[in-house]
Order: structure tokens, then sequence, then C-alpha cells
């Protein structure tokens, strides 16, 4: 057990952080704790040796999950690495702040360098079947009003499906315009299209009850609780649904539909200070990768309108 980590928890809680985002940061830095524990090291004597012995443990599979203290199965990957890097320098700050001993600066946790990959995103014939996929593949016509909403609105607002889930009826005004609060309490507000709005109403016509949440659950055990709403696991497990039946070969999740959205919006010439505005980035620098994405636009662009393109 890591020195004053309850504290460090309840902490992030009084500072408005959101369960999962606690959650998560115990859960990287029980990685650590169990780090220290296998190597027989105390955290009084951590030092830039110790960081470099656990980069090294983070890359291997020989290292021990977090939550059944068993051998990972699979590599991690850069950003995952970074992650929990992360999370043991934000821990060893509030050791600091907080005046409790602590061995190493926070700076001595160097992040490592995440690859900048582009977001891999199907066709955008494919993300439309996908979008329109409920009406023909469930048999339930309420259901299949209420997905197909969900899917219009992932896609024309670039929301997170977290933001999504979350949404009550009293967030979006007549206009279509939604307000969120987001990660990191971040506020912001995305916006509706036309074709979105109306398969919404469609929807929303459809509801005699006085639940404050956007998108209710039919069936279960929650279907009298006044304050029920949809899954995340519900929606993923659709879409991926959808998407087998659909035959679509690229890998397509909630997410995809907010990387399509920002993607799209690149290559149609969006302003990528806008877009962080849309998505609810806090730095520029993770916006302009789905600028990036967009590079087959670019190469198409030059071809089209440089002066000097023709040989002749």
């Amino acid at each position: 057990m890591l020195p004053n980590i309850d504290d460090f928890l309840l902490n992030l809680q009084a500072s408005k952080y959101s369960a999962e985002t606690v959650y998560n940061y115990e859960r990287d830095l029980n990685v650590f704790a169990a780090f220290l524990e296998e190597s027989g090291i105390e955290f009084a004597g951590i030092d830039k040796r110790t960081i470099t012995y656990y980069k090294a443990y983070l890359t291997s599979r020989d290292r021990r999950t977090a939550r059944f203290q068993r051998k990972g199965e699979r590599q991690l990957d850069s950003s995952s690495i970074t992650r929990m890097l992360s999370a043991l320098r934000a821990y060893l700050r509030y050791l600091i702040d907080t005046d409790y001993p602590c061995p190493l600066p926070p700076e001595a946790v160097k992040l490592t360098k995440a690859g900048k990959k582009p977001p891999q995103v199907a066709e955008l014939g494919d993300l439309i079947r996908l979008i329109e996929a409920p009406g023909s593949l469930e048999s339930n016509a309420t259901t299949a009003l209420r997905n197909r909403a969900m899917l219009e609105v992932l896609f024309a607002t670039g929301m997170r499906i977290s933001e999504l889930c979350g949404l009550d009826r009293s967030q979006i005004d007549d206009s279509g315009r939604i307000f969120i609060t987001g990660k990191g309490r971040k506020q912001r507000f995305v916006y509706l299209t036309p074709r979105a709005k109306q398969h919404l109403d469609a929807y929303t016509a459809t509801r005699q009850d006085n639940c404050p949440a956007l998108f209710i659950p039919y069936a279960g055990r929650n279907v009298s609780n006044p304050r029920r709403r949809i899954s995340t696991n519900y929606l993923q497990d659709r879409i991926k649904r959808y998407r087998e039946k659909l035959k679509i070969n690229v890998p397509t999740s909630a997410h995809s539909l907010r990387h399509g959205f920002a993607t799209y919006l690149a290559e149609k010439g969006a302003n990528p200070a806008a877009l962080q505005i849309l998505l609810g980035h806090e730095s520029l620098d993770t916006t302009t990768r789905y600028v990036h994405a967009s590079d087959r636009y670019a190469e198409e662009t030059h071809q089209k309108y440089h002066p000097l393109h023709r040989s002749d």
C-alpha cells in the first residue's frame, strides 16, 4: 500500500473528478505498488533508477495487473504506459503539495513518447450505414427509434459515449444546441444537425414517462426506476452487432463515430480551434491528430489545385 493513497483519492473526489477517473488513478497506482512489492523496494527509497526499472516493468508481460495480481496478458501500448506514469506523477505532486514525505520530485518521472498514430476511421458511407442500421436490424420499432437517435446524436455532435448516456432531456434546447459537462468538468456546447434533430424528436415523441434521462432502457430490472438511463455497455454491444451484420471490416465503436465526426469535418476544412471546442479537448495538440488523419484529403487537394502540378 502506498502511503496516504486514500487521502490522495479523496482529494481527487473533492476536486470533482469523476468516479471513473478516480478508479483509474487507483488502479494505475496499484500497479506501481505491486511493482515495489515484487522488487522489494520501500516507497521511501525510490529514486530515478526505480522509475527506469518501473518503465521496463510496464513494457514486460511479466508485470502483474492491478485488479487480479496476475501476469499481464498483453504488452501495454505507449499511451497506457504514459497514463500510468502520469498517475504516479500526480500522486507525488499531491504528497509534496500537502507536505507529506516524498522521496522523489514528480518531474523525475519522465513520460514516454506516445506514437502519433492517426485513429482508424471507417469510410463515411460505412458510418452512415451503421447509423441507419437500427431501422432494419431491430425488431422492436421503439428500440429502433431510440438506437437510431443515439447514433445520429453521436455522429452529429462528436460527443463521448459517456456524455451521450449521461444526457438529460433538459440539456437540449429547441434549436438543437446541447450544453454538456465533459471530461475534466469542462463545459461546452455541441450542436445537432437537422437530420439528427429529426430522429431525436421522433424518438422523444414516443416517451410517455417523466424520467429526466434522454435515453432510457425498455427492459430489465430498472424499468420502474425514474432515474434509469441507457448504459454505455449496451450501446457498445449494439454497435458491435450492427457492424458485424453489415460486414464493416474497419474496427468501429462509439468512439469511432467521434473520430469520424472530427476526421470528416477536418477533411472539409474545419478550423482545428473550432474542432477543439466541439470535442472538449484541453489541448489543441490532441485535436490536430484528426487533421493529420485527413492527409489523404490534403494530398488530393494538393494534386487538384497546385498551379505547377502538371508536368507540362
